[in-house]
């Protein structure tokens, strides 16, 4: 029997995609019968080079996070770092609180302007939902398996991948949903520092009090981030073991 809990979030992952579909149909309804749509086409050569600027901007520093973050959580939550995850978590929670523009401030005094004090500040900011998400989830898998899986004569690598890896893997990906999807809404600040990407059309829309240019870069920003979050979310479903998930129990 399904719990009812889980049955409630799998009828909500459903909806959501309707949801969101409803809302964008409503969006491009009302930018249609305003005429809007038609001053926002006039920007398509921009979208397409600005926002392929954006997703470069992203693809660095979602990638170079996931490749520190995923280790460093995993390190945290052994039993030889067990005294030092909380000290170490808030060094990688200086991108979190210090506000992004002035992150890519220090970066760009560092590194000067242009894509890598981008990428770097962008990697700073999406660092700590991998890692705390990583923590958290290799943490929270019960002790019973733990204690089944040693009874079999497993190694601790053994456990790690075959064990703790699969069950954790829902709030792993959990957080690096919600690390691109802060990736993708602070990239456009990224323009500020010289590198580019679809905040160039929002920040000129906006000094020049241009609606349609500013939304030429809204938009498709927004775009992006769902984008994003969807094909994870694909990935999270095919990955994630029937049984585990509890978006998917069975």
């Amino acid at each position: 029997m399904i719990p009812a809990r889980s049955g409630r979030a799998a009828a909500l992952g459903r909806m959501a995609p309707a949801l969101l579909l409803l809302v964008l149909a409503a969006l491009l309804y009302r930018l249609w019968s305003s005429g809007m749509a038609a001053e926002i086409l006039t920007h398509r050569d921009d979208i397409c080079y600005l926002g392929l600027q954006h997703l470069e901007l992203v693809a660095w520093s979602g990638l170079l996070a996931i490749l520190v973050a995923l280790p460093a959580g995993i390190a945290l939550s052994r039993p030889s770092w067990r005294a030092v995850p909380e000290v170490c978590m808030q060094l990688f929670n200086i991108g979190g609180t210090i506000p992004t523009l002035a992150v890519l401030a220090l970066s760009m005094t560092l590194l000067g302007i242009g894509i890598v004090p981008a990428v770097f500040g962008l990697w700073a900011v999406t660092l700590l939902p991998i890692v705390r998400n990583t923590y958290v989830g290799l943490r929270a898998v019960p002790p019973h398996l733990l204690e089944a899986a040693r009874g079999m004569g497993m190694t601790p690598a053994q456990v790690l991948w075959r064990v703790q890896l699969p069950n954790a893997l829902f709030v792993i990906c959990g957080g690096i949903r919600t690390a691109l999807a802060i990736c993708v809404g602070s990239a456009p600040l990224a323009f500020l520092i010289g590198a580019g990407g679809l905040g160039e059309l929002i920040f000129t829309g906006m000094a020049l009090d241009d609606l349609p240019m500013m939304l030429a870069g809204a938009i498709p920003t927004a775009l992006i981030a769902v984008l994003l979050d969807f094909l994870i979310g694909q990935a999270q479903y095919h990955l994630v073991p029937r049984g585990i998930d509890p978006l998917h129990p069975y």
